[in-house]
């Protein structure tokens, strides 16, 4: 049993709750004693009718703390499968309680009450109730443990497994993003490429901190594309260019970190861009209030020399962090990914 098992129990037991349920299964366990209670009174002397009372107020308090005391041993000591083992440590406190009922029964009872076959079968119902929800309880309890770390598993598991994935962009996006700023030191344009650095570092600065978040805003991930859109437009010269149509109002809604870009990165990847071929990529919500990352498609003349983890890698990430799947359309003439979005008040309810 673990620390927060066994803290649950101690909880448990050590609150009034259990107090109340002694009481109550006293009264059922002293009910024979109940029922004759009247017609036993009207066989004694009056001179011994208090006498009568104590001993039964005292008969029922004595198997109210019994009834407590086996089942928070059974609840909290006893951690063991073996259910002869819980017996039998059951039946020594039974056999202890019964012999010191016997003692002060003897000792201050006026009559002997102590070694009637009622008694004995009391005593042998709270021992056998007791040890039976002691079992039935620690049996349960193991069962929630186990699947609490079943559910931790899965949950480091799908950590494991977005961070294998999250890791696949930056090293893809890193030289790409070096050999943009080679064609630049190439041309000798010493301006644009330090406004191409300044850029960049604003970049890798949200990449790098890309592995401490899950869902971002759409606010933030267009915040950092603006960026990014910089160092294409000056590694193409101004021959792609980026339109984004977002109302302010749907800035909160959520998606994965980083979704834009390998959309972007596959616009590069798999289109001819000159001029000829200029490339305008727009990113707007749709009427189901998804994100729509469209651009026309211009096809190299040679293969893309990619295996298409960029787009696996997306739809992975936005299953495990969201349980949905992007949409993808292509007629030949335009391509589309439609990416759902999440609003606070869903990514709570999922909470």
């Amino acid at each position: 049993m673990n620390k927060q098992t066994l803290n649950f129990f101690e909880k448990y037991t050590g609150s009034y709750k259990l107090a109340l349920i002694s009481l109550v299964s006293a009264v059922f366990i002293i009910y024979p004693n109940l029922a004759y209670a009247k017609w036993e009174m009207s066989m004694l002397d009056k001179s011994v009718h208090a006498s009568y009372m104590m001993y039964f107020v005292f008969r029922y308090m004595f198997f109210s703390i019994m009834i407590w005391i086996l089942t928070k041993y059974n609840l909290v000591r006893i951690r063991s499968f073996a259910f002869k083992k819980r017996l039998y440590h059951t039946f020594l406190l039974t056999g202890t309680a019964y012999l010191t009922y016997v003692l002060l029964s003897l000792l201050f009872s006026y009559k002997g009450d102590c070694f009637t076959g009622i008694l004995l079968f009391q005593f042998f119902v709270v021992f056998i109730i007791c040890a039976f929800v002691g079992h039935v309880s620690f049996l349960n309890f193991e069962q929630l443990r186990k699947e609490q770390e079943i559910e931790q598993l899965k949950i480091e598991n799908l950590q494991s497994r977005y961070d294998a994935l999250t890791n696949q962009i930056n090293p893809h996006f890193f030289f790409n993003s070096l050999n943009g700023l080679t064609s630049l030191i190439r041309k000798k344009n010493e301006e644009n490429a330090l406004e191409y650095v300044n850029k960049m570092s604003d970049v890798f600065r949200y990449v790098l901190q890309s592995d401490k978040k899950g869902l971002v805003t759409l606010g933030e991930e267009l915040d950092f594309v603006k960026a990014f859109f910089y160092m294409m437009e000056i590694r193409f010269a101004n021959k792609i260019v980026f339109n984004i149509n977002v109302p302010n109002e749907k800035r909160n809604l959520k998606l994965p970190v980083l979704s834009l870009l390998p959309l972007i990165d596959n616009v590069v990847i798999h289109n001819t861009i000159d001029s000829d071929h200029k490339m305008e990529v727009n990113i707007c919500l749709d009427s189901q209030i998804e994100l729509s990352v469209s651009n026309p498609v211009f096809p190299k003349l040679a293969p893309p020399d990619t295996n298409g983890t960029g787009l696996r890698n997306l739809e992975n990430r936005f299953l495990l962090l969201m349980d949905r799947q992007i949409k993808i359309k292509n007629d030949g003439l335009r391509f589309t990914v439609y990416l759902p979005l999440k609003e606070e008040k869903d990514e709570n309810t999922n909470s």
